[in-house]
Order: C-alpha cells, then structure tokens, then sequence
C-alpha cells in the first residue's frame, strides 16, 4: 500500500501542469492582444499591474502553499511505510477539492466557493498529519 500514496502526489503535479499551461495561455494571448513589450515583466515590480486576468497565475501561486504540507506528509507515510486506506482516501479527497478549488479559481471565481473547498482540502492534510503523529506516536 506504500506505493499507493504516490498516484495522488502524481495527481497534484497533473493538476499543477494544468493550471501552468492555463497561466501561460492566458499571459500570451494577453500579451499578444493589448502588445504588451516584454521587458514589462523583467522584475514583479515592474510586472505588478500589467497583467488584467491573474487568476491562473493566482491560483498557481496558492497551488504552492497548503499543498507543500500534503506533499510532505505523502512522503513521511510513504517513508515509514503507514499509509493506510483512510490516508488514501484522504489523499485523493484532497487532489479532488484541490481540483475543484483550481477549477473555480480560473472560471468564475467566487471566493465563498473557492474558501469554502480551500477549507475542506486544508482539513484533508491536517487530518492526515494527525493520523500519521498518531501512527508514530504508536510505533514509538
């Protein structure tokens, strides 16, 4: 079962190449249509405000915060061998809200939404951080 934990962490990659590909899309037809030089983005000083669509680029950004703790507690299971099903289960309950989370983001963006699954997602990964100090708490 080891293994397993890893197919949600290969999830959460195929779901931040998405956003990716969605950000550089969106940043290039952008660029494209209002001719924006690009020595505008040589700095994010400069850079900050050029830009009017930013939710992929958004969503990219928050895709690096609360998932670095699933990332690593994915690894610390994986590491000492004590994932169980409940684990998987909430591995991939959370690549699924994460999903849903990035989905609204970069659609029609409504932050009560968006909050709402961001919550549940983060209550994924403390659980799981709960489970796992409770694995180790057991085996000593």
């Amino acid at each position: 079962m080891r293994d397993a934990i890893f197919w949600p962490l290969v999830a959460q990659v195929a779901l931040v190449a998405l956003v990716t590909g969605r950000m550089y899309i969106t940043r290039i037809s952008e660029i494209r249509a209002r001719r924006v030089s690009p020595q505008a983005f040589a700095t994010t000083r400069t850079a900050a405000g050029v830009f009017e669509n930013v939710a992929a680029a958004d969503n990219f950004r928050n895709l690096f915060e609360v998932p670095v703790l699933f990332f690593a507690v994915c690894c610390a299971l994986a590491i000492t061998d004590t994932v169980i099903s409940s684990q998987l289960v909430l591995a991939w309950l959370f690549v699924g809200l994460r999903a849903i989370h990035s989905f609204i983001h970069v659609t029609y963006n409504r932050v009560v939404h968006r909050f709402a699954v961001y919550i549940a997602s983060t209550l994924c990964v403390f659980v799981m951080w709960g489970l796992f100090a409770v694995s180790l708490w057991k085996n000593g």
